[in-house]
C-alpha cells in the first residue's frame, strides 16, 4: 500500500533538520531488522521522540508505527498526519484495543515503535518500564529492538519552550542488538532486561554527546546525577 502520507511527513521533518543543522549521529540502525515485525523501544526524552527513532530504522527502509496517546490523533492538525501514518492510539483506559491492533501489525511484520516509560522523564533519566512491549513481542514471536535518544530534549520536552531556532544542536542515537522474548519467560523479567539494555545504550548516547557545558551555561537539561540541574526523579515525586 502506498505511503501517501508518511514518506512526505518524513522529507518535511529532514527538511526542518537540515535548516537547523542538526549534527545527528546514528549508531546501530543494522540492528533494526530489514524484514519481518519488531518492537522498537526507546527512552522518552522529548515530544519529537518518534521522529528521531523513526530516523534510525531508516537506512534499513522501515517505517515505524508508533503506539500514542489517544489525544494526539483528536488534536485538529496532527490527527490527520497519525492517522495517515497508520500509528496506533492508545487509550489508557482502555488498551485493549491498542495491544490488539499492534499485534495485528506485528504479525503482518510491521516494526511498532514503543516509548515504554510511558511519558517523558523530566529527570532525563530512565523512569520504570511497563511490560507491554515485552509481552508484544513474546506473542508476536518477533524481537525487541532496543535504542536511546540524547539531545532531543534540548529541542522541545515537556514544561519547556521549543527552541527551533538554536541550530547546530546534537542528537545522538543509539540502536542495540535485538534482544528475544521467549514465551517461556516471564514478561517482568524480559522487561527488566531490556531496560538494562536501554539503560547502556543511553549511558553510551551521553559519553559520545560532544557537548560538555562550561561554567556558566545553563544544564537544565542535564541530570543531576551528571552534574546538570534538571531535577531529580526524586524531586519530581
Amino acid at each position: 500500500m502506498a505511503e501517501l502520507v508518511y514518506r512526505p511527513v518524513i522529507g518535511a521533518a529532514l527538511t526542518m533538520f537540515k535548516a537547523l543543522d542538526l549534527k545527528i549521529d546514528i549508531q546501530g540502525s543494522e540492528n533494526v531488522p530489514r524484514t519481518g515485525g519488531a518492537v522498537l523501544v526507546s527512552n522518552h526524552i522529548s515530544y519529537l521522540d518518534f521522529i528521531f527513532t523513526g530516523l534510525a530504522a531508516r537506512p534499513q527502509k522501515r517505517l515505524v508505527r508508533f503506539m500514542a496517546k489517544d489525544s494526539v490523533f483528536r488534536h485538529k492538525i496532527s490527527g490527520p498526519l497519525m492517522r495517515g501514518m497508520k500509528h496506533i492510539p492508545v487509550d489508557r483506559a482502555q488498551g485493549e484495543a491498542a495491544y490488539r491492533h499492534a499485534l495485528e501489525s506485528l504479525r503482518s511484520g510491521e516494526v511498532i515503535g514503543v516509548f515504554p516509560e510511558a511519558t517523558i522523564s523530566q529527570s532525563f533519566t530512565l523512569k520504570g518500564f511497563k511490560s507491554g512491549a515485552a509481552r508484544l513481542a513474546q506473542e508476536a514471536g518477533v524481537p525487541l529492538v532496543p535504542m536511546a535518544l540524547w539531545g532531543t530534549q534540548r529541542l522541545w520536552t515537556k514544561g519547556r519552550p521549543r527552541n527551533f531556532r538554536r541550530s547546530h544542536i546534537p542528537v545522538t542515537i543509539r540502536v542495540g542488538e535485538p534482544l528475544d522474548a521467549p514465551t517461556d519467560q516471564y514478561a517482568g523479567a524480559i522487561t527488566r532486561r531490556l531496560r538494562e539494555r536501554v539503560q547502556e545504550l543511553l549511558e553510551a548516547a551521553q559519553r559520545a554527546y560532544p557537548v560538555r557545558p562550561k561554567d556558566g551555561d545553563d544544564t537544565w537539561w542535564i541530570p543531576a546525577h551528571l552534574g546538570g540541574t534538571a531535577p531529580t526523579p526524586a524531586e519530581l515525586r
